[in-house]
């Protein structure tokens, strides 16, 4: 199994010490907010329902898949780079966190929560403001591509490193969804790290809810054995990107 590692600062002392997402059954801390929280693992699935698999994820294209609640969508990345390591991040409360790197066999695949982390904008069946941008096209939110944009309001964020703010009014990095690769050459989504959005989200968009998931409650449950997981293009009518 190809699983990625995370650490956490002990108490005071400042040391740092690994963890295996996998055997965690709850959460960890830092300072006073979440490090890491773990959810159901699942395995990414096509539309069909066939296991997605690693080698197979077309490079620098967007995947779609929600996850951790049925509601929210997750940002999958094979990219064309390899990714950095050990990138300490920061929320916007000032709590610190690592972000590992990617996996996968050249541990280029990276997933990230599509909610952004400034006003919630996101990927729905109608439109999406925010995706990755590839490295040989232009955005007016940062002065290169390569990176996510949130086209709402131009913020930028770095998808080889954790999804780090690079530009616009968003405080914080977006969530990473932590992604196992197991011997088979199947994804699984186990959990999320960093700070997210979740509870504003499932406060401000009701009428979506309803709209797609037949209600609040229904966009609340967590997603279970599988996610599907197709592209942006077949994911939403509408992309938008500045």
């Amino acid at each position: 199994m190809d699983r990625r590692n995370f650490l956490k600062v002990a108490g005071t002392t400042g040391i740092l010490i690994a963890v295996s997402p996998s055997t965690i059954g709850t959460r960890l801390y830092a300072n006073d907010g979440t490090l890491y929280s773990a959810y159901e693992k699942v395995q990414l699935v096509d539309a069909s329902g066939a296991a997605i698999k690693a080698s197979a994820l077309k490079k620098e294209t967007n995947y779609i898949f929600n996850y951790p609640y049925k509601s929210t969508p997750s940002l999958l990345l094979n990219l064309e780079d390899a990714v950095q390591k050990d990138v300490k991040l920061q929320a916007e409360d000032g709590q610190e966190y690592l972000w590992k790197s990617g996996v996968g066999p050249q541990k280029t695949i990276v997933a990230y929560s599509a909610i952004c982390s400034h006003q919630l904008a996101h990927p729905t069946p109608n439109d999406s403001f925010l995706q990755y941008v590839q490295k040989d096209k232009k955005t007016m939110a940062y002065e290169t591509g390569g990176v996510i944009v949130c086209s709402s309001h131009l913020s930028s964020f770095d998808a080889k490193g954790g999804a780090k703010r690079l530009s616009g009014p968003a405080a914080q990095p977006l969530a990473s969804i932590v992604l196992e690769v197991a011997q088979d050459d199947t994804i699984w989504a186990v959990g999320v790290l960093g700070p997210d959005k979740f509870h504003e989200y499932f406060e401000t968009f009701k009428p979506e809810f309803k709209l797609f998931y037949g209600g609040k409650r229904e966009a609340k449950e967590l997603v279970k054995i599988s996610a599907p997981t197709v592209t942006l293009n077949e994911y939403t009518k509408e992309i938008i990107q500045y």
